[in-house]
């Protein structure tokens, strides 16, 4: 364990590297369905964080994805132009809405997630438990700095 203290360039490179590939490979898994729709990776990207955050909010959606309110707004009417998405207002300041997957949206997040399960799953499952939790340990310190 005492050699990974001491990452050398050349292996920062590399796993950097292999970060790319992994999220390229998981992300290409899914490519044939949204052809099927004429969606790309974005849209992808706004289905994935809606299907987990059910009514997630605009600005939500924004802080999460990092993106501008126009790229956003490109992709959620395009979305919704393909009758995927259905909006609610707040309860409690009507300028807010929620987003939420209607049930062809919900068809769709759940046929892209089977496609992406089957590598991450065979990953996780070919994996020891010790390298399971490092990789989630390590892959968590990457997100959050």
């Amino acid at each position: 364990m005492k050699k990974l203290i001491y990452l050398k360039d050349e292996q920062i490179k590399d796993f950097i590297e292999k970060i790319f590939y992994a999220y390229r490979e998981t992300f290409k898994d899914p490519k044939k369905i949204l052809n099927k729709y004429a969606l790309g990776i974005a849209h992808l990207k706004v289905i994935n964080l809606i299907s987990i955050h059910k009514g997630i909010t605009i600005s939500e959606l924004l802080d999460k994805l990092k993106i501008t309110k126009q790229s956003l707004n490109r992709v959620l009417k395009e979305l919704n132009e393909n009758k995927i998405l259905i909006y609610r207002q707040d309860r409690n300041d009507s300028r807010v809405k929620h987003v939420f997957l209607n049930e062809k949206g919900k068809n769709l997040s759940n046929e892209i997630y089977y496609e992406q399960k089957k590598r991450i799953y065979n990953a996780l499952k070919n994996s020891n438990p010790e390298a399971v939790l490092h990789f989630n340990y390590v892959i968590e310190k990457i997100i959050n700095g």
